[in-house]
C-alpha cells in the first residue's frame, strides 16, 4: 500500500503522462483569463476515479446551477469542473489533484461570498452533498458537516429544541458563517457563531485531515474562529455548543416620521437593553426626486427578546414618545416559529455589494447626520439600498481580541451600506450607484473602525488590517506554516509571513503569540 508521499509521486507521474495543458474543447470562456492550467480530459477522468462523489464538467446536467454564485455580479466566472465531495477523503483528493495539475481551487458550501470568492476559473470543491447534522442530547453538542446549509441546520436544531447563534438566510453555508465570525440575533446572549465552536475537522494543502480543538492543533483551531474561510484549508465538519430554546417576543416596527430625532433615541434605547435582546435597525435609501415628492425614508427595527411585549415596550418607551410607529408587529412565538418568521428570501441569487464597519458606542450626531445626508441622495437602481446596523456588544465582547482570530471585540454595532441592482440596470447606472456607495462609505468611515471579514468587500484596500487588526501577524505566521504555497487563495486571502516553518519563528516569535497559540504548532511538523 502506498504511503501519502509515494502516492503523490505516483499520481504526478500519471498526471504528467496524461498530457496536461490540453485546452478544453467546445467550451469557450471557461479558461482562466490570467492563464490558469487547463487539465486534459484524461486528468479529469482521473479526478473522477479518485473521489467517491461525481465530477461535473460544463456540459453536464446540473453544472450551471451548481456553478452559479449567489452574487450574480460574479456569474461569468465559472469553473472548469466541480468536484462534488462526499467525505474529507474526497476533499483531500481534490486538493492533491488540483496541485498535481496546477489548477486553482476554491471550496463552496453555500456560495454566498459577497465578493465572489467561492467562485473560480479552476476547480470548485463543492461540499453541498456533505450535509449531515447530528445532535448529542447528553452533551448538547451539534455536529455539522462542511456542506450543511442553514435550512438543514435549523430543521435539526428545531427537532432537538436547541439553538446556536445563526443567521436568517436558509441557503447560507454553515462553514463560511462560522469561520468568519457568525452574527445573528442570538450573538448578544451566546456570543458569535465561532465562539460556540468546540472542534473542527480541516483538510490542509497537503491533504492531511486534522482534528482541531483547544488541545489538538490549537493554533489552527484559533485561526478558524474568525480567520475566515478559504485561508488555511477546507473545513469538513464542526462541533458546536448549543442552548435550549425558549419562547420569544419578536418585533418588526417601522417609523416614518421625525426620523432624525427618533434615530438617536432609538439607538440609545437599544444600547441600554439586556443581552436577551437582539436587533437590526435599517434605513432605506431614496432618491432626491422621490424624497422631494414625499416618498420618505423609513427606520425599521427587527429583532427578538427573551421576554414579554411589555418588556419590549419599556425598553422602547423613549422612542415611542418621539414618534409613533407607522406600523408594527409584536408577538410571542415559539423559538423556531419566530426564526421562520424572520427568514430572508430563500437565498435567491442577486447582484449586490456591501461595505461594513464597526461602531464603538452610540453613533455620534455627526455620523447620524452623515447617514441621512447620503441615504437621501441615492442615484437609484431597480432594486434597493439600505443603511443597516446589527447590534453587537454583550457576549460578543466578552472575549478578548486575542482569544480568537475574530479581533472585533469592543463594538456596539456592525454597520453596512447595502446596494442591490438588477439585470436591466445598465453599466452607467451601476457605476453611479457604486460611486454613491463609495462616497457614503468614505464619509462614514471616520466614525467606524475595521470591517467584517464575513462581508468581504472587494473595494476595500486596507482589508488586512480592517478584517484582522492586531491578529493579522499571527494569522500570517500560521498561514506560512500550514499553506506556504498559497494553495488556498483569493484576492483577499491571508498571505504567508516571510517565515515558512516553526523553526523560523520559535521560540522568540511564538513567545509573543496569544496564549492559545504559544508552543502549539504541532501540525507544522507535517508541512515544514
Amino acid at each position: 500500500m502506498l504511503n501519502r508521499r509515494e502516492f503523490l509521486i505516483k499520481s504526478a507521474q500519471v498526471a504528467a503522462g496524461a498530457g496536461l495543458g490540453t485546452a478544453l474543447a467546445g467550451f469557450p470562456g471557461y479558461a482562466d483569463p490570467a492563464g490558469a492550467s487547463e487539465p486534459s480530459g484524461a486528468a479529469w477522468k482521473d479526478l473522477a476515479r479518485r473521489i467517491s462523489g461525481p465530477v461535473l464538467r460544463p456540459s453536464d446536467a446540473g453544472f450551471a446551477k451548481l456553478a452559479r454564485p449567489n452574487n450574480l455580479r460574479y456569474a461569468s466566472k465559472l469553473p472548469q469542473g466541480i468536484a462534488r465531495c462526499l467525505s474529507a477523503g474526497d476533499v483531500a483528493q481534490a486538493i492533491l489533484w488540483s496541485r498535481e495539475n496546477d489548477i486553482r481551487l476554491v471550496a463552496r458550501s453555500g456560495g454566498h461570498s459577497y465578493a465572489g470568492y467561492s467562485t473560480t476559473y479552476g476547480l470548485m470543491t463543492d461540499l453541498s452533498l456533505m450535509n449531515q447534522v447530528s445532535y448529542d442530547q447528553s452533551s448538547g453538542i451539534v455536529t455539522i458537516a462542511g456542506g450543511v446549509r442553514n435550512d438543514s441546520l435549523y430543521s435539526a436544531l428545531a427537532d432537538a429544541n436547541a439553538t446556536i447563534t445563526h443567521g436568517r438566510c436558509p441557503t447560507v453555508g454553515g462553514a463560511a458563517f462560522l469561520l468568519g465570525g457568525g452574527i445573528g440575533f442570538n450573538m448578544r446572549r451566546f456570543g458569535l457563531g465561532c465562539d460556540l465552536m468546540v472542534e473542527s475537522e480541516l483538510v490542509t494543502a497537503d491533504g492531511e485531515i486534522l482534528t482541531l480543538n483547544s488541545a489538538e492543533n490549537s493554533s489552527l483551531f484559533w485561526a478558524c474562529q474568525g480567520g475566515a474561510g478559504g485561508n488555511f484549508g477546507i473545513n469538513t465538519s464542526f462541533k458546536l455548543r448549543t442552548f435550549p430554546t425558549s419562547d420569544l417576543t419578536v418585533f418588526n416596527i417601522v417609523w416614518k416620521s421625525k426620523l432624525e430625532k427618533l434615530f438617536p433615541i432609538l439607538i440609545s434605547c437599544l444600547q441600554g437593553a439586556p443581552s436577551s435582546l437582539g436587533s437590526r435597525v435599517s434605513i432605506n435609501a431614496t432618491t432626491p426626486v422621490r424624497f422631494a415628492s414625499g416618498n420618505q425614508t423609513a427606520v425599521t427595527l427587527l429583532g427578538q427578546i427573551v421576554g414579554t411585549p411589555a418588556d419590549l415596550a419599556d425598553i422602547l418607551a423613549p422612542a415611542y414618545q418621539v414618534s409613533a410607529p407607522a406600523r408594527e408587529t409584536i408577538q410571542i412565538m415559539s423559538y423556531w416559529d419566530a426564526q421562520n418568521n424572520f427568514l430572508e428570501t430563500a437565498g435567491t441569487p442577486e447582484r449586490y455589494q456591501e461595505r461594513s464597519g464597526f461602531i464603538i458606542g452610540a453613533p455620534a450626531p455627526a455620523a447620524i447626520d452623515t447617514v441621512f445626508y447620503w441615504i437621501r441622495r441615492w442615484p437609484g437602481t431597480s432594486e434597493s439600498a439600505n443603511f443597516v446596523l446589527f447590534q453587537t456588544g454583550a457576549q460578543v465582547n466578552a472575549r478578548a481580541p486575542e482569544d480568537s482570530a475574530f479581533v472585533h471585540r469592543n463594538s456596539d454595532w456592525l454597520m453596512t451600506i447595502a446596494l442591490d441592482w438588477g439585470p436591466y440596470d445598465g453599466p452607467l447606472t451601476v457605476q453611479r450607484n457604486l460611486g454613491w456607495q463609495a462616497s457614503f462609505y468614505n464619509a462614514i468611515r471616520k466614525f467606524t473602525s475595521g470591517a467584517y471579514q464575513n462581508f468581504p468587500d472587494p473595494s476595500l484596500r486596507t482589508w488586512q488590517q480592517d478584517y484582522y487588526g492586531a491578529n493579522l501577524s499571527v494569522l500570517e505566521t500560521i498561514k506560512a506554516a500550514v499553506d506556504p504555497d498559497q494553495v488556498f487563495r483569493n484576492p483577499q486571502s491571508i498571505r504567508p509571513s516571510r517565515t515558512s516553518s516553526l523553526r523560523d519563528v520559535a521560540p522568540d516569535r511564538t513567545a509573543s503569540l496569544p496564549g492559545p497559540l504559544r508552543g502549539n504548532f504541532g501540525f507544522i511538523a507535517k508541512t515544514a
